[in-house]
């Protein structure tokens, strides 16, 4: 296989793996685009806001991303991860890559990259091992093709802004409250009628679908008082461990208008 490009409004995630590449490929995907490049020795990835001198555009917009701000390379059968920018790379298990730092290589599977700008940028990477159901060998996350939940796009948009701690791997990580919620659906979506009652509606209306279907923790009589936000907490890990959320819907947000979360 050759270099190909990914179309996100096709793809979305790569938390969802990528069809049709041999083991060993790496695939990196933001909104605006990504690549797939096959595990020839000396394959280079290039990252940062310079679309003309970049493989993947992260954070075109954002001037405290640096033009070139990262790359990878095939090298010794593993695909390392340099940081060139100014500002450190944070990876999903919480590792901290700092410019000029020695190079660090990939494990098979899933790896989201958070970089600092005015806000967080999200690149995923997925280092295929021939198994497109496999999404990731971490240890801190599931090995088997987990079932994603269907989500109306309200829903999703609903639940990644309540939800969007859990979906930048914030170490110790709390859901919006309904208000906060609502503020920021309001400011993003200021055509449209938010309230913490609209949010709890919805909210309320996805964890009974997924408790009929057999979800445990997502009722007040499975928790046991004081429920707090135990039930809200429990509906945010499935929806994440499910792969329903991804982190990518961070960058999805971020977008102006409609269409959010494809495929």
């Amino acid at each position: 296989m050759t270099a190909g490009r990914l179309d996100p409004h096709r793809q979305h995630s790569l938390r969802h793996g990528v069809a049709g590449v041999v083991p060993g490929t790496l695939s990196a995907l933001t909104v605006t685009g990504g690549v797939a490049v096959p595990p020839a020795p000396g394959s280079r990835v290039t990252f940062g806001r310079n679309r003309l001198e970049v493989d993947v555009c992260v954070g075109e917009e954002d001037v405290r991303i640096s033009r070139i701000h990262g790359q990878l390379v095939r090298d010794r059968d593993r695909w390392w991860l340099t940081n060139t920018g100014r500002s450190p790379i944070r990876l999903s298990d919480s590792v901290l890559l700092h410019r000029d730092a020695e190079p660090l290589p990939l494990a098979a599977g899933y790896t989201a990259l958070f970089l600092r700008g005015t806000r967080e940028h999200v690149l995923e990477l997925l280092v295929s091992d021939g198994d497109t159901g496999l999404v990731t060998r971490r240890p801190t996350h599931p090995t088997a093709p987990p079932k994603r939940w269907r989500l109306s796009a309200e829903e999703h948009l609903v639940l990644a802004v309540l939800g969007q701690r859990y979906l930048g791997y914030d170490p110790q990580p709390l859901p919006l409250s309904r208000q906060q919620a609502a503020a920021e659906l309001a400011e993003r979506r200021p055509h449209e009628n938010w309230t913490a009652k609209r949010v709890e509606h919805l909210v309320s209306r996805v964890r009974q679908r997924l408790s009929d279907a057999g979800v445990h923790g997502l009722r007040r009589e499975e928790v046991g008082e004081p429920v707090g936000l135990t039930l809200t907490v429990n509906l945010l890990r499935e929806l994440v461990l499910s792969t329903t959320l991804v982190p990518m819907d961070l960058e999805w947000l971020e977008l102006p208008d409609p269409p959010l979360f494809p495929g």
